[in-house]
Parts: C-alpha cells; sequence; structure tokens
C-alpha cells in the first residue's frame, strides 16, 4: 500500500478517531497524540491492514487500546483534572458558579485520597464514562471487582460529602 492509497483509506476517519480519543481522555493534546501514534501503528502495519475486514472498526478500537494504554502508564496526570464541564459549571448564575467550582475542588481533593485502584475505576466511569469492558482493558479487573470498588469508592466520597455538611 503506498502513501496515496493509505491517505484515501485513513485520513477520512481522522475526526472520529480524534473524537473517540477526546471523549477518552478530555485533553486535546493527548488525544492529538494518541491519533498521531495511531496513525504511525497504522502505517507500519499498512502491508497487514489488505485484509482488514472493518478499517473504521479497527482503528477506532485501536485508538481506546491507545487511550487505556496512555492511562495506565505513568505519563498520564489524569486524575489531576475533572473537566469542569462535567461538574455542571454551564450555569449563568456567578454564585452558582463559584460554589460548584470550590466543590469540585473538594471532590478532586477527596478523590485524589482514595487507593488508586479505586481513583483510577472512579475516574474512568464517572468522569469519563468508559464502559465496564474499557475500564477491566485499563485496569485488568473483571466486572464484578469494578462494580465492588467503585461502590467503595462512591461510598467513601459520599461519607465524605456528608461529614463536610455535617461541619457546615
Amino acid at each position: 500500500m503506498d502513501a496515496n492509497e493509505f491517505k484515501s483509506l485513513f485520513i477520512p476517519y481522522h475526526a472520529k478517531l480524534y473524537r473517540t480519543a477526546y471523549s477518552i481522555l478530555r485533553n486535546v493534546q493527548d488525544a492529538e497524540d494518541i491519533v498521531q501514534d495511531a496513525y504511525l501503528k497504522l502505517w507500519n502495519r499498512r502491508d497487514e491492514l489488505d485484509a482488514a475486514v472493518c478499517r473504521e472498526a479497527y482503528c477506532v478500537t485501536l485508538v481506546k487500546n491507545l487511550c487505556m494504554d496512555f492511562i495506565r502508564s505513568s505519563h498520564s496526570n489524569y486524575e489531576d483534572v475533572i473537566d469542569e464541564e462535567r461538574v455542571g459549571l454551564a450555569d449563568d448564575d456567578i454564585g452558582e458558579r463559584l460554589e460548584k467550582k470550590e466543590e469540585n475542588v473538594r471532590l478532586r481533593k477527596m478523590i485524589g485520597g482514595l487507593p488508586d485502584i479505586q481513583k483510577k475505576v472512579m475516574w474512568l466511569r464517572d468522569v469519563n464514562e468508559c464502559s465496564f469492558d474499557e475500564i477491566g482493558k485499563a485496569t485488568g479487573l473483571n466486572q464484578v471487582n469494578i462494580r465492588a470498588t467503585l461502590s467503595k469508592a462512591r461510598k467513601k466520597i459520599r461519607e465524605q460529602f456528608i461529614n463536610l455538611k455535617d461541619k457546615i
């Protein structure tokens, strides 16, 4: 497969691959890096891909797997930033925005205080909205363990919020 054929086959998937990476990582630069890595892997495997049944599905799966590898790696600082849009900072009221921002900071600290596996599972499921299969691939846990770990993490966060509100 030459460069022109490769471009004509795989470049049309670029937007979808980027959206997939961004939806998992919630970081523009990391998503772009993952898509670039995916294209490099595709190029290196270009001769093997002629027989691929569904190129689009193959590409999306490749990007998802690269994202999970990135999250697993020590290079990722995914727990440092919670996407404020996901926490609900789209309100117009300044007072509510400030209150929610403070709540976001407290939540980030609470999640940061969880054991590593609980922190990772909670981040992947509740913030990045990953499926249990994707979380399993990223953590090596089965679905039963993921559900139990997620339940424990949510319970700890809930208890911390209750204790915090009792103090106020």
